[in-house]
């Protein structure tokens, strides 16, 4: 089990690292579907380790991937909406947006 806490720890780390340092729109929500990610691994390996025998983290995990792809789906159309108006997804020049 401790192998998967590890690898949900770092996949976590990397997405942290990322959303605080690119300034790209499309690399901020990379980062965020990585530590979706993460936090689905942590989901399945404390069902098969600490839960009982049914499949409620799995259950949890396929509702995170749904709400990520509808995030996914939103944060993309938002992104494409930048650029067509800015020509570019500088997330610095998002203050335009305000009033």
């Amino acid at each position: 089990m401790l192998q998967y806490l590890a690898l949900a720890a770092i996949l976590f780390a990397i997405g942290i690292f990322g959303v605080l340092t690119r300034r790209n729109a499309v690399g901020i929500l990379m980062s965020l579907e990585l530590m979706f990610n993460a936090a689905n691994i942590n989901l399945v390996a404390f069902n098969k380790y600490i839960g009982a025998a049914g499949l409620t983290g799995q259950i949890f995990a396929i509702f995170v991937v749904v709400i990520a792809a509808a995030e996914a789906v939103v944060g993309l159309a938002i992104v494409l909406l930048l650029y067509r108006n800015w020509q570019g997804i500088d997330v610095d020049q998002m203050n335009i947006m305000k009033w």
